[in-house]
């Protein structure tokens, strides 16, 4: 089944990446320690949800220049992401082996954010 779609950025690959990842993360940060739910679980949720959500907003601002900003900025929430995961390897709230598939994820989004604002800045 085909879910219907209402804004532009829903078509876009990198938003549905974004979507899987604050998804993977929210699952992830499931089992980190209950006294770190004001903490790392919080901000590492928040980074991955912010992704998403600086993608959606950024496609609704009506320029390629505004869109760019918001990418870069969408960009910048996927590295948070990225260091988050590896505090809380250190602090063995993960396992290494759990933090592959978010790796990948990170590092797919992130080329995509930035060849999609550099053609965004290119058309502008």
């Amino acid at each position: 089944m085909t879910q219907q779609r209402f804004f532009g950025f829903e078509k876009l690959e990198i938003y549905h990446e974004s979507v899987e990842l604050a998804a993977l993360v929210y699952r992830l940060t499931a089992a980190f320690p209950a006294d770190e739910r004001f903490g790392l679980t919080n901000q590492l949720r928040r980074a991955a949800t912010s992704v998403t959500l600086n993608i959606a907003e950024g496609s609704g601002r009506g320029t390629n220049k505004d869109f760019a900003h918001f990418l870069m900025q969408a960009r910048g929430s996927v590295y948070e992401v990225v260091g988050a995961v590896q505090l809380a390897v250190r602090l063995e709230y993960l396992r290494p082996e759990q933090t592959h598939t978010i790796n990948e994820q990170a590092q797919s989004i992130s080329a995509k954010i930035t060849a999609l604002a550099r053609n965004l800045k290119a058309e502008a």
